[in-house]
């Protein structure tokens, strides 16, 4: 099943691109998006979600020459299966994967809030 999701956040590290053995680029960040609410207490509340993204061929290319940590984007892409995990302190995480099919590229590359329109943006040319 095929389950979309668009995002706005900002990257938690600088981009890793690798290769697969087939020499197709690769390129995998995390991504932290936030949400706000106000809670019954009218007190402001915030809880930041992680994705780890990937990204593929073309798209891959682009965001490993053009992200960097802290960087605002847009991503679209396929929501994959929730994964499990034991972190190192013994407790059991969740692991949230994005294949992107798009990233668009927000604020100014030093993290400033600036032009979206004048940012470039990617599309992808199809996954693994």
């Amino acid at each position: 099943m095929y389950q979309q999701i668009t995002m706005v956040g900002n990257l938690g590290n600088d981009p890793e691109m690798r290769y697969t053995p087939n020499g197709v680029p690769v390129t995998s960040f995390s991504l932290a998006v936030n949400k706000r609410w106000v809670g019954q207490d009218g007190q402001s509340q915030e809880k930041t979600l992680w994705f780890r993204v990937t990204a593929w061929r073309k798209l891959a290319e682009t965001a490993s020459q053009y992200l960097t940590k802290g960087r605002q984007v847009l991503v679209v892409g396929e929501l994959e299966e929730p994964r499990t995990f034991v972190d190192r302190n013994n407790a059991t995480r969740v692991s949230l994967d994005v294949t992107a099919t798009e990233i668009r590229f927000l604020g100014r590359p030093d993290g400033g809030h600036g032009d979206a329109s004048m940012a470039p943006s990617a599309a992808a040319e199809g996954g693994p």
